[in-house]
């Protein structure tokens, strides 16, 4: 019998085969404030997400909610401007649907951006830190419940989560754009409350120097199709407790918005070096 969701995934990318679109090498997630570079990608077809079939429309300001297919530096892509996320109500399943489809339709590489709140005190607000691992503090898994041999092992491995070498490739664009970038962990929580101070002395405590609200699930999922990973979070604010001012939404946004130049320079850079 085939798994319901394996029929929902295959749906999806039936409808989307049908709109001619180039076959994808590598898949871009676009987090808050970071959707602009699907402006950028040429030869492109939109799909909103509502259209597909299965796919339910993103509600999270900052997120246009759609697929954008075509060419950026020369590579054939899949952009998902914007995501789902655990805090919007839908289940682990449905948060990494997209990605289950990226990966049916053929990328072999995935690059997931987010934006992130500063734990360690050495970050400062603009940075850009290179995912070394991460942190599921969410309490859910996507991978939990039947597994799906046709979409991987039900045990997969994941010491080498974020792919080494695409860490590598990032640092090195980094240095040739002049833009100071950090690597370290990002922690994963449920959100939608941005955390307490307590919580943030806890997951510095436990080796955390970023944290977020989403990309792990996302990260999991292409990870168990086989798929290499390269993560990017844009340091938006400052975690609960380091400074005295309150967390908000909006200044995620801000920052997100003046970043775009470096990370969009970033980004096409590291698709420049034709290796992914």
């Amino acid at each position: 019998m085939v798994s319901q969701e394996l029929k929902k995934i295959k749906e999806g990318v039936a409808f989307i085969k049908k709109k001619k679109i180039t076959k994808p090498k590598v898949g871009l997630i676009l987090g808050s404030g970071l959707g602009e570079l699907a402006e950028e990608v040429q030869r492109k077809v939109e799909i909103p997400y509502e259209e597909i079939p299965h796919l339910p429309p993103s509600t999270v300001p900052g997120h246009s909610g759609q697929f954008v297919f075509g060419f950026l530096n020369n590579q054939p892509v899949v952009i998902m401007q914007g995501r789902y996320h655990y805090y919007e109500g839908y289940s682990p399943t449905e948060i990494v649907r997209p990605m289950r489809i990226m990966g049916m339709l053929g990328i072999k590489t995935m690059i997931a951006t987010n934006a992130a709140g500063a734990i360690n005190t050495c970050f400062s607000v603009g940075d850009f830190m290179f995912i070394a691992d991460h942190i599921n503090y969410s309490g859910v898994n996507p991978l939990r419940g039947e597994n799906v041999d046709e979409l991987g092992p039900r045990f997969p491995d994941m010491s080498k989560t974020y792919d080494p070498e695409l860490i590598e490739i990032g640092e090195r664009v980094a240095g040739v754009i002049g833009k100071v970038t950090r690597k370290g962990i990002y922690a994963s929580m449920p959100g939608p409350s941005f955390e307490t101070p307590a919580e943030i002395k806890m997951l510095r405590t436990l080796g955390a120097d970023v944290v977020g609200m989403s990309t792990v699930p996302e990260v999991i999922a292409a990870r168990h199709m086989g798929i290499k990973v390269l993560g990017i979070s844009c340091v938006t604010n400052m975690a609960a407790g380091i400074l005295a001012q309150p967390l908000s939404h909006e200044e995620v946004m801000e920052i997100g918005e003046r970043e775009k130049p470096a990370f969009k320079k970033l980004v096409k850079g590291i698709l420049a070096e034709g290796v992914l």
